[in-house]
């Protein structure tokens, strides 16, 4: 538990290097000096920012008073006490921090060692008395257990923390490596023995669902298990847990409406430009997994810094589902580490026969970015999948994510675009070329070639997490290329039309209103139109619209589909047509109580079902985000390729295998 604190100061120390936070502290504090990625960097900024929030805010609310003071609990390495000193924040209020005894000795060391923080607090030599380990005429640093209710009590009162005067608690990740009892006594103690009192704790939620379950498992193999989650696994129960404890206000957020309510719109763009990003997913689960509270009792005016500045259209109350769709692993498909792989894709090449192409994933037990090719058949009612690797001139095929492969042949397909890392410009268009009869049995050679375009058309190719989708116009061919984002555009609402098989752009007239930019979206062909679904738009913001682009004699027109009950905004999810019906599976959408299942939309009425997948019979979390899937409308069974990401610092998740879902249940034809 101590280490963890270590390692979050690290952080915090490479999130201010990177200019997400101003701390010129962090940095004498941290001790070692270690990059994070922008990923962990926008983590850290989302706590820091949150505990910022509710700490100036009640200095704010009591800056009339006489005198105040913040207990900091589990404070570790930060620097709390120092930022607020040097804002000139603290005329009237006393800073006490708590901690193990040894990591409060390295603090105070630390302190006394650099001329910058002792010069701060200015020593006043009271260490030594008690659990004093650095006392200041604003702050003191004490080394206590804290689950050791009554000797921490004792060593408070000896330091001399006054229960008559407004008091603000903090436990930011330090509560739930308690066992409940000590902690919840911990939280009644605080509202019984303070009069004015406020608490504000940042720490995990949802223990059970995919991402949930990686991170538990990242804790636990840390020694140091999440031990609130079980007793109080979402928002809800925390709130319940402190009404209950004698706190007569709470109000809490997760950190996706504290990003999108509480952080004003121009400093959310300068986060979102700070290094070039590409891990949307990752990010908003981390987000869906961490909350703020803020609790008080007795406070003239009550103190609500988590009530927000702006009105976010919340998606009330939990998703209805409608049934369950059962999912199970594809025998004979297991053991095959070239399929556990994100942002990649698969197409259907010819019935029952499937080819994935790129992404990220395990390859002879590295994780990199996917060379090789995988062909899957289906012989005899059972999947098989071989890896194909020759002809690819490695530059060529650049090891792309987040491209798109449309079959044009039973011997020819187009990649376009996609990219290596998000700060490299996009990947052009390739041929991709293959016998007739490629099969997992007998695959044969599938050769790269490069597509050379004319300038004017590199735009179109020069993308990733767009869509490409075929459709018809007077009768002859055109890919549809829709969307996405490039290195200078975080998102784009741009589209072209690609006459097959030659290539060509060709200006055709669209009418009607026009989507907004968006990428990570699904696009399915649809009676020679295009069904455009959900998606990541320009403020980082599911989108939960769904447009038809509809061909008419002299071109195409946009047209809203409305759905009711509305479509929950996602993106990062598949889509499949079938007999009148869009199917979206998977994805990511900000309403943590569930995770996405498979939405049916009845493209007649607009009726719009959710329905939960069933893993009971999958020994592993199912993460339906960056996967590809492929609908067999025979079977009515969805194969779901490949799928996951990297979860935040809790490691790298992909789904080990191959999954079928069994949609007979809910495609019953009428």
């Amino acid at each position: 538990v101590q280490g963890t604190g270590g390692s979050s100061a690290v952080s915090k120390c490479s999130a201010a290097a990177r200019g997400y936070i101003q701390d010129r502290f962090l940095r004498l504090l941290a001790g070692r000096r270690r990059r994070r990625a922008p990923l962990i960097h926008r983590g850290y900024y989302i706590r820091a920012r949150a505990v910022d929030h509710c700490v100036q805010d009640f200095l704010l609310k009591t800056q009339s008073l006489p005198r105040t003071q913040i207990l900091s609990l589990g404070a570790g390495f930060d620097s709390l006490y120092f930022r607020l000193k040097d804002m000139g924040l603290l005329h009237h209020t006393v800073v006490y921090e708590v901690d193990f005894p040894n990591v409060a000795c390295q603090k105070a060391t630390l302190i006394k060692r650099m001329k910058e923080l002792s010069a701060l607090v200015g020593d006043t030599g009271g260490e030594g008395l008690g659990a004093i380990t650095f006392s200041g005429e604003d702050y003191k640093l004490l080394g206590v257990d804290l689950s050791e209710l009554s000797e921490l009590e004792r060593a408070l009162e000896e330091a001399g923390l006054n229960n008559e005067i407004p008091t603000l608690f903090i436990a930011e990740v330090v509560l739930t490596y308690m066992e409940n009892t000590r902690s919840d006594a911990l939280i009644q103690w605080a509202a019984e023995h303070f009069p004015q009192a406020c608490f504000l704790v940042y720490e995990q939620v949802h223990p059970e669902d995919p991402f949930g379950r990686v991170m538990q498992q990242h804790f636990s193999q840390l020694n140091c298990a999440l031990r609130s989650l079980a007793q109080y696994p979402d928002c809800e129960a925390q709130q319940r847990r402190f009404l209950g404890k004698g706190w007569t206000e709470c109000n809490v957020m997760d950190m996706n409406e504290f990003f999108t309510c509480c952080i004003p719109e121009d400093e959310q763009q300068r986060v979102q430009t700070l290094e070039p990003f590409d891990e949307y997913e990752e990010w908003h689960l981390k987000c869906s997994h961490y909350f703020v509270l803020a609790a008080s009792k007795g406070m003239e005016p009550s103190w609500t810094p988590l009530l927000p500045s702006v009105t976010v259209p919340r998606h009330a109350g939990p998703v209805g589902m409608a049934g369950s769709v059962p999912a199970a692993v594809c025998a004979r498909l297991s053991g095959i580490p070239g399929l556990r792989r994100y942002g990649h894709h698969s197409v259907p090449i010819k019935p029952g026969v499937i080819l994935t192409t790129g992404g990220f994933g395990e390859e002879s037990g590295q994780h990199c970015r996917m060379r090789n090719f995988h062909v899957l058949s289906k012989h005899a009612g059972y999947w098989k999948a071989v890896c194909v690797t020759q002809n690819i001139p490695d530059k060529r095929w650049g090891e792309r994510l987040y491209h798109t492969v449309s079959c044009l042949s039973d011997t020819l397909a187009l990649v376009v675009g996609g990219r290596t890392s998000p700060s490299s410009a996009g990947l052009g268009m390739l041929w991709l070329k293959f016998p007739k009869t490629c099969n997992a049995s007998d695959p044969g050679d599938v050769s790269v070639e490069l597509v050379s375009l004319p300038p004017a058309a590199e735009a179109a190719a020069l993308r990733w997490r767009h869509s490409t989708t075929e459709v018809t116009f007077k009768g002859e061919q055109y890919l549809f290329v829709y969307g996405g984002r490039s290195a200078l555009e975080p998102v784009l609402g741009d589209w072209y039309f690609l006459h097959t098989p030659e290539l060509s752009f060709t200006a055709i007239a669209v009418e009607g209103p026009v989507p907004e930019s968006r990428h990570s979206h699904s696009a399915c062909s649809w009676e020679g139109g295009v069904l455009i679904a959900g998606g990541l738009g320009a403020a980082e913001q599911p989108l939960g619209s769904v447009f038809l682009l509809r061909e008419l004699e002299h071109g195409f027109q946009w047209q809203t589909v409305e759905t009711h009950p509305p479509l929950v905004p996602r993106y990062s999810h598949t889509a499949h047509v079938h007999e009148g019906k869009l199917l979206l599976i998977g994805g990511v959408w900000f309403h943590a109580s569930s995770v996405p299942g498979i939405t049916v939309i009845d493209l007649m009425t607009g009726l719009c079902l959710d329905y939960v997948i069933n893993v009971e019979h999958l020994e592993w979390p199912l993460m339906l985000h960056n996967h590809s899937s492929v609908f067999l409308p025979n079977e009515k069974e969805l194969l779901v390729i490949g799928g996951g990401g990297n979860c935040f610092s809790f490691g790298t998740h992909l789904n080990p295998e191959p999954v079928a879902l069994s949609l007979s249940s809910i495609l019953v034809s009428h």
